[in-house]
């Protein structure tokens, strides 16, 4: 049995399974889940059966794709329903995503808030007292998973992190609820073994948890909108539009959506998307990029909108830049332009460190939602050739200013044509290309490639889902070197990793790696040295935390301050991410 061919369990139901086990049933969960994954399972209509033993069914019935209550996990051994299977079954199980609250229903008031009138001015807006001991729960929670790190934080500690999201969804904190259900979806993934997974993913979930938690103590009017975040998208009319197509792309979430995104944009230059995104994995994005836009009346196909243009009226966007598909919407076809002329051409006439700065400050790690903004870059490059790294390889090309930039893959799923693509680009040094690549935050210049022109000149190609061919490329110049020297490369030899490690070094093994370490001072010492005083204060601070355990009269020892290691951990992930973001903006700027 695999994880995919179970339905998604809503967080609560998880929770409170797991919250009804006897302390001994506790114990065995995690044994339990990883038994139950090996057991053949088969799926009937809306009802999926697992075979716990010859003699033993567990059935999970999901009405509409998603188990809602408890009740719909039923089990058939002598112990039901007070058997660890049913809560082992929740917990090998995806998490559903949360269900949007009523379309038209306003949000809620926050305390503090008064009535605006002509001759009174509303106090400002605070979180509740019952949002705010939700998101104390949360960030308990959270500061547990922490302490635990991926090895301790099994299905119990991820059961209570589900029922603190839970509350909080339920006081109205759908961004809270949002990222406490992003780091169980990752720890699960780390503790299944799962290869698409990666630490710096759960550093950042888990930052941006501990982080939105604690802001709702203190934000206030905006700021607390922001931090309270929508459960659902919303859309706001736009009017009249004339789009012109730019590329499409396929998208495949580790949560087994799949589809794809097509990129438009307006005269003067705004960036929209069209998609079309649904549970079915890599299968679904290769066929719905040639199904029919869901917009209007419009018969182009997705590949064809990459080309092509629209002409929409009643237009509805989102503050992401998503075109909505209301019924009121209309769009017909219209013709597009090529990449070479007004108005596509002005987004590769913008200089790259401005379009870097752009991309960063919209795809920030802590960005705040609803900013807008593009992670999209426009550039003009001339191909150089791969070269090496400790992942792989990549395709190294030279930009305006003398920016030598790494061209990597967008997605390493084979039965996409990125990774084929990339390679055929590097055996043909000395090309040069008109080429969209999404910023990847990185001390050096570093895009994933998703589109370029045709290396002939004719038209374009979205390497996620056309194939070149040798015939395509032109003769290799025998003058260009394939490996040249980097200039520009800012920040390359930064000890800021001394304290990037740390911080990462706690989420796999939890605060006791890190009070292990013992004397780091020489570390500190390299870090001011380098004129990172505020890294070094922050390394010291957060070893001599995850080190600190108080004694009580008799000499035993109390429990660590978890809440406290917390904050010292969080700040400085926060601090990383900033130092490396303002690395990468200057690695950009041309030599």
């Amino acid at each position: 049995m695999t994880t995919a061919q179970l339905p998604p369990v809503a967080p609560e139901v998880t929770a409170t399974l797991v919250e009804d086990l006897s302390p001994r049933l506790r114990k065995r969960l995690d044994a339990a889940v990883t038994k139950l994954g090996s057991r053949p399972a088969h799926r009937d209509g809306d009802t999926v059966t697992i075979a716990v033993d010859e003699e033993t069914d567990l059935r999970l019935h999901a009405p509409g794709g998603v188990v809602t209550t408890a009740d719909a996990i039923t089990c058939g051994c002598l112990l039901a329903p007070a058997c660890v299977h049913r809560a082992a079954a929740a917990c090998a199980a995806p998490t559903a995503d949360p269900a949007p609250e009523p379309a038209g229903q306003p949000d809620p008031p926050v305390a503090g808030s008064a009535s605006q009138t002509d001759d009174t001015v509303s106090a400002p807006d605070v979180a509740s007292p019952a949002q705010r001991a939700a998101a104390d729960a949360v960030w308990s929670a959270a500061a547990a998973v922490l302490e635990a790190g991926v090895d301790g934080a099994g299905a119990v500690a991820q059961a209570a992190l589900l029922r603190t999201a839970h509350t909080a969804r339920l006081q109205h904190l759908p961004r809270v609820a949002g990222a406490a259900l992003s780091v169980v979806t990752l720890l699960r993934a780390a503790r299944a073994g799962d290869p698409s997974y990666r630490t710096a993913g759960l550093v950042t979930a888990l930052a941006e948890l501990l982080g939105t938690a604690r802001r709702v103590e203190t934000a206030s009017g905006a700021e607390l909108a922001a931090v309270r975040g929508r459960s659902r998208r919303p859309y706001s009319p736009d009017g009249s539009l004339r789009l012109y197509g730019l590329f499409s792309e396929p998208v495949v979430s580790d949560s087994g959506h799949g589809g794809v995104r097509t990129w438009v944009a307006g005269p003067d230059g705004r960036l929209l998307t069209v998609g079309d995104v649904a549970p079915g994995g890599v299968g679904r994005a290769l066929g719905v990029a040639d199904r029919a836009v869901r917009l209007g009346e419009s018969a182009l196909t997705h590949r064809e909108l990459g080309r092509a243009g629209l002409a929409v009226s009643g237009a509805t966007v989102s503050p992401d830049g998503r075109l909505g598909a209301g019924k009121g919407v209309r769009a017909v076809t219209a013709g597009g332009a090529a990449w070479t002329e007004p108005p596509l051409a002005a987004l590769w006439e913008v200089p790259p460190s401005q379009q870097a700065a752009r991309a960063l400050r919209s795809t920030s790690r802590y960005a705040d939602p609803d900013t807008g903004g593009s992670d999209l870059l426009f550039l003009d490059v001339e191909l150089r050739g791969p070269v090496r790294e400790p992942g792989g390889a990549c395709l190294l090309a030279l930009c305006d200013g003398g920016i030598a930039v790494r061209l990597t893959v967008a997605d390493d799923d084979p039965a996409l044509a990125h990774r084929d693509n990339l390679m055929l680009l590097a055996t043909a040094p000395g090309t040069r290309l008109r080429i969209i690549g999404r910023l990847v935050p990185a001390l050096h210049p570093r895009l994933a490639l998703l589109a370029c022109s045709h290396p002939t000149g004719e038209g374009t190609i979205d390497l996620g889902f056309d194939r070149l061919r040798r015939a395509d490329l032109p003769v290799p110049d025998a003058h260009v070197q394939p490996f040249p020297p980097e200039p520009g490369d800012s920040g390359a030899h930064s000890p800021l990793h001394l304290l990037e490690r740390r911080v990462e070094q706690t989420v796999p093994a939890g605060r006791a790696a890190l009070g292990m370490l013992g004397d780091v001072s020489g570390e500190a010492r390299r870090l001011r040295r380098a004129g990172l005083p505020t890294a070094a204060g922050l390394l010291t601070a957060l070893c001599a935390s995850a080190a600190r355990r108080e004694r009580d009269h008799f000499g035993r020892l109390l429990p660590a301050d978890a809440d406290g290691f917390a904050s010292h951990w969080l700040s400085a992930a926060r601090y990383t991410s900033a130092v490396s973001e303002s690395l990468c903006a200057a690695a950009w700027e041309p030599t």
